[in-house]
């Protein structure tokens, strides 16, 4: 690691070191390998959306699936982003603090350099959404472009995340620690973002979780309410040779709608009895997200700088 002279910091100010530990982690970037998480940020990306990209925005239970699975890669990659970050070099840290450093000074640093880090990863995951064949929402919610909207969640959801590690990185004491809390920390997010788990009593949990915010945001954006549904035409199908009392009434329905060219009007039809007011594509759906996010970025932000306040007293 790169280590900033006591002598200096005992002289500057707060912008001056926000500048100088800015200019220290793109130097890491470069010469210690921090560019490593763009590639395997594309990788993962790659790996989920070429599975489930062809029905997202397409059908309901596709975006349903997809919107969750671009959620759990964006929180991902926020988590690898920074989650090693501050505690590899505590040692550094705590010298430099009592030789004059500004915490706050370098954990803007540290967000700035974050936030380029995520805004890259979020160009890399729209591109091989665009490969793998998504079908993007045209027209906004909150833009006038459903890309922009997509865009603009998938950076919050992956910033949050990554601001979340950074945290976990400022309280913790090395990087043995961080990576054991870093599974625990995804389960958290996979199981109780309420998307696909009833959680019954603990139901109000889901708000805490990015997931949550991500993946409903994205349903919104991808206008999930417009489209057809096709679970329960493939549930039919499943049965269509129950025999009752000699007769398969179910085939010959199926039979009848396929060949009256009614199978599309029976998919709409299906979805539109299954509309959820919270996906309805209105900006009420979409800016609270937007802020619940945005909030969880400035409570993490108050922990890390808080926890490394005290790094002095750090007897560990």
């Amino acid at each position: 690691m790169t280590e900033i002279s006591t002598e200096k910091l005992q002289y500057t100010g707060r912008f001056h070191q926000f500048g100088i530990y800015f200019r220290k982690f793109l130097r890491m970037f470069v010469y210690q390998s921090d560019w490593v998480v763009l590639p395997i940020g594309a990788v993962i990306a790659a790996l989920v959306t070429f599975v489930v990209g062809n029905n997202m925005f397409v059908t309901q239970e596709g975006t349903t699936m997809g919107t969750f699975a671009l959620t759990c890669v964006c929180v991902w990659n926020g988590f690898f982003n920074s989650i090693q970050v501050v505690c590899r070099e505590r040692d550094i840290v705590k010298k430099e603090h009592r030789a004059g450093m500004h915490i706050t000074s370098y954990i803007l640093a540290h967000m700035a350099y974050q936030l380029i880090l995520c805004f890259l990863q979020t160009l890399i995951t729209l591109l091989i959404c665009h490969v793998a064949g998504v079908h993007f929402p045209k027209p906004g919610v909150i833009t006038k472009w459903g890309i922009v909207d997509m865009g603009i969640t998938i950076l919050l959801v992956t910033y949050a995340a990554d601001i979340m590690a950074l945290m976990v990185s400022c309280l913790v004491r090395n990087t043995t620690i961080a990576m054991t809390a870093m599974p625990f920390l995804l389960i958290y997010q996979l199981i109780f973002s309420g998307n696909f788990f009833d959680l019954g009593a603990a139901d109000f949990i889901k708000v805490t979780t990015i997931s949550h915010w991500g993946s409903d945001s994205l349903c919104v954006i991808g206008r999930y309410n417009e489209q057809p549904m096709v679970s329960l035409w493939n549930t039919l199908v499943q049965f269509k040779d129950a025999d009752f009392y000699g007769e398969k009434p179910l085939l010959y329905v199926l039979q009848g709608v396929e060949k009256n060219g009614m199978l599309n009007d029976f998919l709409k039809w299906s979805g539109q009895n299954n509309l959820k007011p919270a996906y309805e594509a209105i900006p009420a759906n979409v800016l609270p997200a937007w802020g619940a996010i945005l909030l969880m970025i400035v409570i993490f932000t108050a922990v890390a700088v808080i926890a490394l306040k005290f790094i002095d007293k750090d007897k560990r």
